[in-house]
């Protein structure tokens, strides 16, 4: 799965580590990372994903405060959402997130999600123009830049090499 328990924990680790080089709350991080795609399968996963954390947060018994705090990260980490992170720890969450979604683990998931809704290598490099080659210029931190370097280029790579094949077939 593209969005699966595989990519909760590359975001989890992301987003602690890129918490403790940037000094903000790593358990706010951590709790807002774990759940930031529960409610993945609904239109506007975010802010749906914020709503059940409430729920969540509140049955544990967390104080209203970090819930919040914790909410807000979740609604603020979607590309598409539309909400601008307005803490450190929103920003932490929103840059692991696009760290996931770029380099070679990003392009596997990018085919994989293709592969579940049905799309061709024609409309996942559509996304890759809309979206992915787009998320280094989005991050917030400097740790997370730091880390898309690499990450960014290899699918800069990727996407030139994988259009020459494609231009070549259709030359011959």
């Amino acid at each position: 799965m593209s969005h699966g328990k595989d990519h909760v924990e590359r975001v989890v680790k992301l987003a602690v580590y890129i918490a403790k080089k940037e000094g903000a709350n790593i358990e706010v991080v951590k709790k807002s990372a774990e759940l930031h795609d529960i409610a993945r399968d609904k239109p506007n996963h975010a802010i749906e994903s914020a709503k059940l954390a409430r729920e969540i947060l509140r049955r544990e018994g967390y104080d209203e405060e970090f819930i919040e705090r914790v909410a807000h990260c979740i609604e603020a980490h979607s590309f598409s959402s539309g909400v601008k992170p307005k803490t450190l720890e929103a920003k932490v969450l929103s840059d692991a997130d696009k760290l996931d979604a770029i380099g070679a683990i990003g392009i596997a998931r990018a085919f994989i999600f293709s592969g579940e809704k049905g799309r061709s290598i024609e409309e996942t490099l559509k996304h890759f123009e809309e979206k992915l080659l787009k998320l280094k210029d989005m991050l917030y931190t400097n740790t997370a830049k730091e880390l898309a370097k690499e990450r960014h280029e290899f699918l800069v790579k990727f996407y030139e090499q994988i259009k020459r094949e494609l231009r070549f077939c259709e030359e011959i």
